[in-house]
């Protein structure tokens, strides 16, 4: 039986102020409430009530990957250079990677994700179709070299996270071990109390087919989402389509050039011209692995560059700077125009389709050509989306326009395929007495993140308020400070705690009631039973932390009320 949760004993520092460097709710309470102590620039320590959280969290993960019958491992956090480098990710995965040498030289990394170790315990482990389908996971720390650690234990250098990987022989039993996971994901997510989105994704650099995130909206989100308020489509903003329009059988004049000094940029030209930005063409010049590559969009949209790179992934996609344009007659710089970009790979927009007509630049300083058309003055290499999605834009499913929202991503499910398998030459003996290549799902959930998304989501303005199965407590008894009140806390508190009830009581000496009332709607249990005023008579106050409402009870009422 656990025991009952003295904060006279507890190692806990509330305080009163937000800490300097906080900006958003779940760094501010978390640390306030005494949940985490920041150690170094993205790196938290969990105290006391903060791990329980953790592990309550971790829990109802375990469970539910248990009942659809996952096998927990716990493989290592310290990883050899080699097993990436079979992938091609120990280059891939760029800065955000924490690499090292051990004292002989050898090249090691701290694993950011376990799909290559997984790939080879498994090829180690099953040599039969008969083996398969098995489910691996694991709860462990994983490691990223952010560039700029931010919002608390959201977004850090070493975080929590749940791992798990399908090994099936079938496409079709990739797609049945993809929707086990989907509807376990469903039921955590629904236990934690988090609201969610499923929307769909990019595979990026884990690559694979079939790919959706779990989303919990929130103002703290670094993740924006589209939804539809007429259909059931969401989607990652990264993973918006846009259907090209029919082309324009209408008839263009030809090209015409046309005087513009001084109008290197969209909004200068536009002024110039007396146009609207959108009827000219952004031409924006980037390096892919460092070739040039021109990107076209309409003059009122922006590149997304974020989704320019997981469309060219795994190539490594950058602004070009002045010193790209030196020795390159064919570019110039503000008056760039896909007409006659032979040595230029060119991408556009789908809204740059076959028959449309633009203003754009005329490849000569100072001068732009109107009645420029795509398909008869110059062609498009490859059409991809890649413009920054806006308020309004047309849905995919239904052509209404969406809605944009803010959120955090608490988990990403993906069909990867045969990537790692192929690239591990992950076989089995399948039925017919053949090899057969084994394809792989991949599962995340981010154990601490979800932490920080239930603070934003669930907190108010005296600060946490935890759903029951997470809290670090199902109850706060708070002795309102003198003896007599804190006999009864203490023994109210014991015959909880018998009956299987998860106790914190404040039985703090030299500390004020007031300041006691405030740490416990900080700290956030579900439940406050105060003994207080009324303790000589054998009453006690039970105050919901998420209604306010309360109630004065005798003590046999509110253990019946609180073991029910």
């Amino acid at each position: 039986m656990a025991q009952v949760q003295r904060m006279s004993r507890l190692m806990i520092k509330t305080l009163r102020d937000d800490p300097a460097d906080a900006e958003t709710l779940n760094h501010k309470l978390l640390v306030r409430a005494g949940y985490v102590r920041r150690t170094a620039a993205g790196i938290w320590s969990w105290l006391p009530l903060g791990k329980k959280v953790l592990e309550n969290i971790s829990h109802v993960v375990r469970e539910e990957m248990d009942a659809i019958g996952a096998q927990e491992v716990l493989l290592p956090a310290l990883l050899p250079k080699e097993s990436y480098d079979a992938t091609g990710r120990y280059d891939e995965y760029g800065d955000l990677l924490f690499r090292l040498k051990d004292r002989k030289g050898a090249d090691y990394l701290l694993g950011p994700t376990h799909e290559e170790i997984f790939t080879q315990i498994v090829k180690d482990q099953c040599s039969s179709y008969k083996d398969l389908p098995v489910i691996l996971y694991q709860i462990q720390t994983k490691y990223r070299d952010e560039a700029r650690p931010r919002a608390g234990v959201l977004r850090g250098r070493e975080f929590q996270m749940k791992d798990s990987y399908s090994f099936d022989t079938t496409d079709e039993g990739l797609a049945e071990s993809y929707a086990l996971h989907r509807a376990a994901y469903i039921k955590i997510f629904e236990r934690l109390g988090l609201d969610h989105r499923i929307v769909s994704a990019v595979s990026g650099a884990m690559g694979g087919s079939a790919s959706e995130e779990f989303l919990a909206p929130a103002p703290a989100g670094e993740d924006t989402f589209v939804d539809c308020p007429a259909c059931d489509y969401a989607a990652n903003t990264e993973a918006v389509s846009f259907v090209a329009p029919e082309a324009d059988g209408s008839a263009h004049g030809p090209v015409e050039d046309l005087d513009t000094p001084d109008t290197p940029t969209i909004e200068t030209l536009a002024a110039h011209l007396g146009v609207a930005a959108s009827a000219t063409l952004k031409n924006l010049l980037v390096k892919v692995d460092g070739e040039i590559v021109a990107v076209g969009v309409p003059g009122d949209r922006e590149v997304d560059l974020g989704k320019l790179g997981e469309h060219l992934a795994p190539a490594v996609v950058e602004l070009v700077t002045a010193e790209d344009f030196e020795g390159r007659d064919d570019l110039v710089r503000g008056y760039v125009g896909p007409q006659g970009l032979d040595k230029v790979r060119y991408i556009a927009d789908p809204r740059v389709a076959a028959g449309t007509a633009w203003i754009t630049g005329a490849n000569r300083i100072n001068t732009h050509a109107k009645n420029v058309v795509a398909g008869r003055d110059f062609e498009v290499d490859d059409y991809l989306d890649v413009v920054v999605v806006e308020e309004g834009d047309p849905c995919p499913k239904c052509g209404t326009g969406l809605k944009l929202d803010r959120a955090i991503e608490i988990g990403h499910i993906f069909q990867l395929g045969r990537k790692f398998a192929d690239a591990f030459q992950l076989d089995v003996l399948g039925q017919q007495g053949k090899p057969v290549r084994v394809t792989m799902g991949s599962y995340g959930i981010g154990v601490s993140r979800a932490v920080a998304a239930l603070a934003e989501q669930t907190a108010d303005d005296k600060g946490l308020c935890w759903p029951k199965e997470i809290a670090p407590a199902d109850v706060h008894v708070v002795a309102a400070g003198k003896a007599l009140q804190t006999e009864l806390a203490l023994d109210v508190s014991e015959q909880l705690n018998a009956a299987g009830v998860r106790v914190l009581v404040d039985d703090r000496a030299g500390v004020s009631p007031g300041v006691k009332f405030t740490d416990a709607e900080l700290i956030g249990v579900p439940q406050i039973l105060v003994a207080g005023r009324r303790s000589a008579e054998g009453v006690v106050e039970l105050k919901d932390r998420r209604t306010g409402e309360r109630e004065e009870l005798t003590v046999a009422e509110a253990v019946a009320r609180l073991t029910a």
